[in-house]
């Protein structure tokens, strides 16, 4: 819904059977956010309400409601309007953890996700605003403090926790999450710009000879998981384009 938004704002006017086709789906997130599922990482041993889940629900629904007012579409903007929000306080109620000062992976646990960097990058909240900044303080620390950076990157979430044998290197799709949410960020704090540049640049050592990269890097440094990963791209070049035009208005 983000991606059919800014289509019908920058590329073409979407047409009426094809919102129809979408006003469905819309009034089936308000039937069904309130599932819990196996969230973005598809977890095999266990169904929650993950954070990022309910994120995303509300993200359908507000561009839904930003769409049917831009266009004038007939729609159902009251009810999509009343869930919208009645995701947004569960999420700020159920999601956050007050003992950590963090969002959480889903409700009710003490996990962190690296998926919680998507919060302000959807305009689910400011990126300076306080919960998210100590969401953002959580995720730095070290894993073995509780975070999930090492030396620059980042883990997706803790490991061992998703019922998979062996281990997993560091997501890069997830460190291109950290530089925007810090790039955002740095709007109250401009070490924040600084800390962004560094992680970006140390990113960009982990491409092949091709400027291409796996899923995620290993302790070593190696490629691992799918090659090339069309996420991973996508998200560096977001977290390139919103680095550039903030380094860019600096005096």
């Amino acid at each position: 819904m983000d991606s059919l938004y800014l289509y019908n704002k920058y590329v073409s006017p979407i047409s009426y059977d094809f919102w129809s086709r979408i006003r469905h789906r819309l009034d089936w997130i308000c039937d069904n956010w309130q599932r819990p599922d196996s969230g973005i990482w598809e977890f095999r041993n266990r169904q929650e309400d993950f954070v990022y889940s309910k994120v995303m629900n509300w993200v359908a629904l507000d561009r839904g409601v930003r769409l049917a007012g831009k266009r004038s579409f007939p729609a159902d903007i009251a009810r999509w309007t009343a869930e919208r929000d009645r995701i947004y306080e569960q999420v700020m109620s159920r999601g956050w953890n007050p003992r950590r000062n963090t969002f959480t992976q889903s409700y009710g646990n003490d996990c962190l996700d690296a998926s919680l960097l998507m919060m302000p990058l959807v305009f689910f909240m400011a990126p300076t605003d306080p919960r998210m900044l100590g969401t953002l303080a959580a995720i730095l620390k070290d894993p073995r403090d509780g975070g999930l950076v090492s030396d620059g990157l980042v883990h997706r979430y803790p490991l061992g926790i998703d019922g998979l044998s062996g281990d997993e290197g560091t997501f890069n799709m997830c460190s291109s999450w950290l530089v925007e949410a810090l790039t955002r960020a740095s709007q109250s704090d401009p070490k924040k710009l600084d800390h962004a540049r560094i992680i970006f640049e140390r990113m960009l050592g982990y491409a092949n000879h091709l400027g291409l990269y796996s899923e995620q890097t290993g302790s070593q440094g190696q490629a691992l998981g799918n090659f090339p990963q069309a996420f991973t791209h996508l998200a560096l070049i977001s977290s390139a384009f919103n680095l550039d035009r903030v380094l860019g208005n600096q005096p």
